[in-house]
């Protein structure tokens, strides 16, 4: 029997912190009190030593990129990373090669995971516009719910047939998680910048070509269609002051059928980065303004936003050097995300009770995912011990992506995330990941 004893931890869970201990056996924990002794000599005893136990954090939209396009990363390498930066479950989007718009690809998916994760994981299935039927098959207890595209983005799987996206969201009562930009709009854009610039269109444009009124635009329709239709609509990756008005902090989490996820790069940089970065902040959607980041992190505090993600999206060092037109959009995040968001606690931004709010409880309860996301009796044994003192400098070599880079690197962060379990087993410890594939597939309670 696997037994873990964690002692004096800073156990923080729904909204408190408290001084205690945490028992666990085998993939469960079994036991959270004050002070708990090791009843036998085979409990393995870890001193917490008044650091901060969260429970793992569950990104809800990542690309790891396998099947298909593995020279960016690979379901092992970022799901290495992912437990190295605290994030112990993973939603995958169907944006891989092939495209996981049928049942039988999308289960290749969960096949590759069971033999390779480090992190606990699940797949959405792909929507597009003629596999409704495959969309329908969809088993809602063992699949996170269904994605679609309503911009164009990595591995195009645009939905843009007004009468099959009323029927998706008429027909499913699985979570709808969508992209939304307008094409129409950011078309356009990118016409008036290549009557300017030709080719060589500064990436500074990039949030003037992926602009506000697209992110809008889309996001309002999607809003106005899950209204009428009752979809359970989640909007992934929000990036403008503009469309925070289509949100409501009125009503809990569990009455609500539209939700919203905002990302860390999103909350991280601005537009004034472009000069600095280039492409390594490339993501759709685009890295807006300082403004539309400050009201960002208003209606992620106040609750209009529910969610913190990554969107992590790896490519290589290669394809981001290309010039703007042709280098791909996206960045891998989970190894650094929820240290970025310990740093924002540090800069007075956001409590630590809503960084595990934000990060953990959420996404646990607007996915229904079985028994994970809090620190409870009963519940799996994903844990994260953050020092919050014990600043470390991102760098080369202890980048565990696949693609070698972070937007990150050069930057020193005050937290650093010491321990990680999934399902009860020390996977990260003393700076190392351990050669322990604990993710089990995520089921939903639906």
């Amino acid at each position: 029997m696997n037994k873990v004893l964690i002692k004096n931890a800073k156990i923080v869970n729904e909204g408190t912190i408290f001084e205690g201990d945490v028992l666990i056996e085998n993939d469960l924990i079994v036991e959270i009190s004050d002070s708990i002794s090791a009843k036998s000599s085979e409990c393995k005893i870890i001193d917490a030593e008044g650091n901060y136990l969260i429970p793992g954090a569950i990104d809800d939209q990542v690309h790891f990129r396998e099947p298909g396009l593995t020279h960016k990363g690979d379901i092992e390498s970022e799901s290495r990373a992912a437990v190295a930066g605290g994030i112990t479950s993973f939603i995958e989007q169907p944006n891989t090669v092939p495209n996981a718009v049928t049942q039988e690809i999308l289960e290749e998916k969960y096949q590759i995971a069971a033999e390779k994760s480090y992190a606990n994981y699940s797949f959405m299935m792909g929507a597009t516009n003629d596999n409704l039927e495959e969309v329908l098959k969809t088993n809602p207890k063992n699949v996170a719910g269904i994605k679609i595209f309503l911009g164009s983005s990595t591995g195009n799987m645009l939905v843009d047939n007004e009468v099959v996206l009323e029927k998706i969201f008429s027909s499913t009562p699985m979570l709808i998680a969508v992209h939304c930009e307008d094409e129409t709009t950011i078309k356009n854009n990118l016409e008036k910048f290549k009557a300017e610039y030709g080719e060589d269109i500064p990436v500074t444009a990039h949030h003037l070509i992926r602009s506000e009124e697209a992110c809008f635009i889309s996001s309002s329709k999607a809003v106005a269609l899950a209204k009428k239709t009752g979809a359970r609509l989640h909007i992934f990756h929000l990036s403008t002051a503009k469309e925070m008005e289509l949100f409501t902090n009125k009503i809990p989490l569990e009455d609500k059928k539209i939700t919203a996820e905002v990302c860390v790069h999103h909350l991280w940089f601005s537009d004034e980065d472009y000069k600095t970065k280039g492409n390594l902040i490339k993501w759709n959607p685009a890295v807006k303004t300082a403004n539309d980041r400050k009201v960002l992190w208003e209606a992620l505090v106040d609750g209009r936003i529910d969610v913190i993600a990554t969107d992590h999206a790896p490519h290589t060092l290669e394809e981001k050097k290309q010039s703007y037109l042709k280098a791909p959009s996206g960045g891998p995040l989970v190894q650094h995300a929820v240290v970025a968001m310990f740093e924002a606690y540090h800069q007075g931004k956001i409590s630590i009770e809503k960084i595990v709010e934000k990060m953990c409880h959420n996404p646990a309860k607007i996915f229904k995912i079985e028994k994970r996301g809090f620190i409870k009796e009963g519940y799996y044994a994903d844990l994260v011990i953050v020092n919050s003192g014990l600043p470390w400098s991102v760098k080369k070599e202890n980048i565990l992506y696949k693609c070698g880079w972070s937007p990150f690197e050069g930057f020193t962060f005050k937290s650093r995330i010491t321990h990680t379990f999934v399902n009860g087993q020390m996977v990260y410890s003393a700076s190392k990941v351990k050669d322990i594939r604990a993710g089990k597939r995520l089921s939903f309670d639906r």
